[in-house]
């Protein structure tokens, strides 16, 4: 995989303990990690900004704000966006407990392109996978979070090795 090798950024408004896999991975590669405090009412765009500036992309994994149009606009780069499967249905707190307790039989995760319309922007990948009366919760949130992280690597995947084309006007061709 190629990301380490283009200048790469992570940025979270979740702050990460200091022995989790998401930071070990960064320190391993050689990726700059900042935590900052956002809030809808603040979210802190400019200081983002002045963070990613010398970057050739973002990446938003669990980063819970719509960032604006001016920042896409001032970014000018492409930032790539990832998100479970549960949406529209299962909206606001606890979106894997209320499918589970609705009886959810697939889960997925899509990873695309962001624009200023939340998560309507070109799709880069889309995984499923079937969760069955076996699950519990526990093994439902870990499967619905193990798609994330695979989809997403895979669209990272396809996007740092130049395989990502925009195609007509909301749409890509991935090969």
């Amino acid at each position: 995989m190629l990301i380490w090798v283009l200048s790469a950024f992570c940025n979270s408004n979740h702050e990460r303990g200091a022995n989790t896999h998401v930071i070990r991975f960064l320190e391993r590669n050689g990726i700059p990690y900042h935590y900052l405090d956002t809030s809808t009412e603040n979210k802190r765009e400019e200081e983002i900004l002045k963070l990613v500036q010398n970057t050739d992309f973002l990446v938003l994994a669990r980063y819970m704000q719509v960032l604006s149009g001016k920042f896409l606009r001032s970014y000018e780069k492409d930032v790539i966006n990832i998100h479970h499967g549960l949406l529209p249905s299962f909206k606001g707190g606890f979106p894997s407990k209320q499918a589970f307790d609705a009886g959810v039989k697939l889960i997925g995760a899509t990873s695309h392109f962001v624009t200023e319309e939340l998560d309507s922007g070109p799709i880069i990948e889309q995984m499923v996978e079937r969760v069955t009366h076996r699950d519990n919760l526990r093994s439902f949130i870990q499967k619905s979070e193990n798609l994330e992280k695979q989809c997403l690597a895979k669209a990272i995947k396809s996007y740092c090795e130049l395989r990502v084309l925009p195609y007509e006007h909301n749409k890509t061709v991935v090969f």
